[in-house]
């Protein structure tokens, strides 16, 4: 595998590639399941069973609080320090609505992904439907920079509530065996998507490790066959914090291998501050707020 040079717009296309999880009613070969809505249903919480990775991805969900936990919470709000080696960063303000999924940011430091051309502060907000980026209060209409605001406020939302969207209906998924990292066992789940839905001949791939015994995805690898990544040799690192009753993951350090494929280098640090939920905001405030 060649080395990755991640420029910002390389990472902007990474977000957005890892963070959509969509359905689909196919079945996958033997081995490997495609979660449906009945079936999601129909699995016990506290089951985690190795025979069947989908009550393992309900267990992580449940280890994490629950998604009726998360769902009542009704809103959050964060200081998001997306972190380069090189010392550039992006600082935004996030704030998410669960009910319609909506997304909104203001960026006061926009160094690598959003806008580093531009003086000021800048707003991305999606409505759950529709995208709307203003700098400085002013709408910006470049199809650039708003299509650079609709990946990022989807991927954003989606890398908060991963952990609780793996149970989705139409995520392929298949139990590979234990694997032992620095002296410790972890259950091992390839996820990956239907092809039919996503129209991609080569789709992600994503290698969770389980703890067996808390039943939390303690790390993961993934591929990105879109940069000529095939095989899942991306390398994230993840912290938790307990806030409110749910897991909430405050750091991701991503790392992909050195040009010799010896070592692992460091690719971004992705960093979660100041969170707080059950802020009380409604989708027309935050189309006000700009």
């Amino acid at each position: 595998m060649k080395y990755l040079k991640f420029t910002p717009l390389f990472f902007v296309l990474t977000l957005v590639m890892f963070g959509i999880f969509t359905s689909c009613n196919t079945a996958g070969e033997k081995n490997e399941k495609s979660a449906t809505k009945n079936e999601i249903e129909s699995v016990e919480k506290t089951v985690y069973n190795v025979e069947s990775p989908k009550s393992m991805l309900m267990a992580v969900r449940e280890a994490c609080g629950g998604i009726d936990r998360l769902k009542s919470l009704n809103d959050v709000e964060f200081d998001y320090h997306y972190l380069h080696p090189d010392g550039t960063k992006d600082v935004s303000k996030e704030r998410y609505i669960f009910d319609n999924e909506v997304s909104w940011a203001k960026y006061d430091t926009h160094e690598i992904n959003v806008s580093p051309d531009l003086e000021g502060n800048i707003v991305q907000y999606f409505d759950g439907k529709n995208i709307h980026v203003y700098n400085n209060g002013s709408s910006l209409e470049d199809p650039k920079i708003v299509g650079t605001g609709q990946f990022l406020r989807q991927a954003n939302y989606m890398w908060f509530n991963m952990m609780f969207k793996l149970t989705d209906p139409g995520i392929i998924y298949q139990y590979e065996g234990q694997e032992n990292i620095e002296g410790n066992e972890y259950d091992v789940v390839k996820v990956t998507y239907d092809p039919q839905v996503t129209g991609k001949e080569q789709n992600d791939i994503f290698i969770l490790y389980i703890n067996p015994e808390t039943h939390m995805v303690e790390s993961f690898r993934f591929s990105l066959p879109a940069f000529g990544v095939e095989e899942p040799v991306l390398h994230a690192q993840l912290t938790y914090e307990e806030i409110d009753g749910v897991q909430v993951i405050t750091r991701r350090i991503m790392t992909s291998p050195s040009p010799d494929g010896t070592t692992m280098v460091p690719m971004v640090d992705q960093q979660l501050k100041s969170i707080k939920f059950n802020n009380g905001f409604t989708a027309d405030q935050l189309s006000k707020d700009i």
